[in-house]
């Protein structure tokens, strides 16, 4: 496993992390209550913690819906955040020239579904030296992300994680591929998995992404079972009022509820590799 190392800590050596934040930055106050929480709770139960936001929605459904303050404003909150709580930060870039600017504040650069296979955006965020977070495409079999391993190896990148958000699964519906996981993770990067996106249903509030937000906790369970190295989830404290992802977003209120969940399962799963009762099965090559 190639290991991404982060401030303090190493995503890919046996624990788990939480990448935790609201979908938008929509506030500086917003970003801090977000973040003080999650840390808090991260720290409680053993996790380690990356704060996550976006500075622009730049994949909206709708052209009339918010896509945010713009780069400048959103990269001052991400780094004000950083340097209040000493958290890692993460966020989306969009276009090749957004990440030498971007990789300055966040410690993790995140590649957005839909650009995962645009290969000027890939280098560009390699390139910077921070490592890169890819989410797999809604149209990418799971096997089809060694080749975006494969770009960033031969970009330089500084590690590389590859994301599970859902497969397109007819019109507005996605669909999660457990097995898929370990397929990904067979290409020898950490791999994380995106319970709030996986649980969207794109474009079906028609200017908006709708979704199934208690369909949420299951997802998490089931791929904190499977091996994850990672949890993506996106927090608000009122998920109805949120400017973008309203549908989908977690409510930072529970969010001790469904950790709670996943620690109980990541340490039950730790426990059965620990006294060899799972099975060492054969890994397919892809």
């Amino acid at each position: 496993m190639n290991r991404v190392t982060l401030s303090g800590f190493e995503i890919g050596d046996g624990s788990l992390t939480v990448i935790g934040g609201p979908c938008l930055a929509e506030s500086m106050d917003m970003c801090v209550q977000v973040c003080e929480v999650m840390q808090s709770l991260c720290t409680e139960l053993g996790f380690n913690y990356v704060f996550k936001a976006s500075y622009d929605k730049a994949n909206r459904t709708s052209a009339g819906t918010t896509r945010g303050a713009g780069m400048d404003a959103g990269l001052e909150i991400l780094s004000s955040i950083k340097s209040r709580f000493r958290v890692p930060i993460t966020t989306d870039i969009h276009l090749p020239d957004q990440a030498r600017p971007v990789s300055e504040i966040v410690d993790l650069l995140q590649i957005p579904a839909f650009m995962c296979r645009q290969s000027d955006l890939l280098e560009a965020a390699a390139v910077t030296g921070r490592p890169v977070n890819v989410k797999k495409g809604q149209f990418l079999a799971p096997q089809d992300t060694k080749n975006i391993v494969e770009k960033l190896t031969q970009f330089g990148a500084a590690g590389t994680i590859i994301t599970e958000r859902g497969t397109t699964f007819g019109y507005n519906t996605l669909i999660v591929d457990m097995p898929g996981l370990e397929i990904m993770r067979s290409f020898g990067v950490p791999v994380c998995f995106d319970a709030t996106h996986s649980a969207q249903r794109p474009g079906a509030a028609g200017t908006a992404s709708g979704g199934v937000r208690e369909s949420i906790p299951a997802m998490a369970r089931a791929a904190t079972a499977v091996g994850i190295d990672a949890l993506f989830i996106e927090v608000h404290p009122d998920p109805a009022s949120a400017l973008s992802d309203a549908a989908t977003q977690w409510p930072l209120a529970r969010a001790r509820e469904l950790l709670e969940q996943v620690k109980a399962i990541n340490e039950s799963v730790k426990t059965l590799r620990s006294e060899t009762l799972l099975p060492k099965l054969p890994r397919t090559t892809f």
